[in-house]
């Protein structure tokens, strides 16, 4: 395949994660009531990032978040939104970190269908990585929120944590699933 073939292909599997994270963002099993979800709209980013690493994860990850605020916008200020949208979503592209192990598997001919634990690993670093963005973002702007007499870290890691633990949980078994099923479709090399 030609570079720029190659390139080609990877801008339609940004854009194509772009919207499949749009979409999947509409279906949410329970919304926050300051912003934050537990939704499937991080799978495709995981997956993406997953197969093409963390700079095509991040570029997505980030676009998405733009489109995000687009559709559930939360004003506070400037660095706010950077923060809770693209800045965030952009993190999540950071589970591209485990391509390497991804393709070292591939490279070894190991069974694609053993290689939960590298989606495992995507999942909790992009999690992880949104959280840090929602928790310094909930510290600085929304410590007026946090109840009389709770700290405002315990406030902001609890509430961010109500919504991204299960939604990691909701998102480990379709990336496990999705991964393989993908890449036998679609090889990544």
């Amino acid at each position: 395949m030609s570079r720029s073939t190659d390139s080609t292909l990877i801008m339609v599997e940004i854009a194509l994660t772009v919207a499949l994270s749009a979409a999947l963002h509409f279906v949410s099993i329970w919304q926050m009531p300051m912003g934050g979800s537990v939704s499937l709209d991080m799978l495709p980013i995981i997956v993406l990032a997953v197969r093409r690493g963390p700079g095509v994860g991040i570029l997505a990850g980030a676009l998405f978040g733009v489109v995000d605020y687009f559709i559930e916008p939360f004003f506070v200020t400037w660095v706010q939104i950077a923060l809770d949208y693209p800045v965030a979503y952009g993190l999540v592209g950071l589970a591209g970190v485990v391509a390497p192990l991804w393709r070292r598997a591939l490279n070894q001919g190991r069974s694609l269908d053993g290689m939960w634990p590298v989606a495992a690993l995507a999942c909790l670093i992009a999690v992880t990585a949104r959280f840090a963005a929602h928790f310094t973002s909930g510290v600085i702007f929304f410590a007026s929120s946090a109840p009389a007499g709770t700290p405002v870290w315990a406030y902001s890691a609890l509430y961010n944590a109500t919504y991204l633990v299960p939604a990691a949980l909701l998102i480990f078994i379709p990336a496990a699933l999705l991964l393989p099923g993908l890449e036998r479709a679609v090889p990544s090399r």
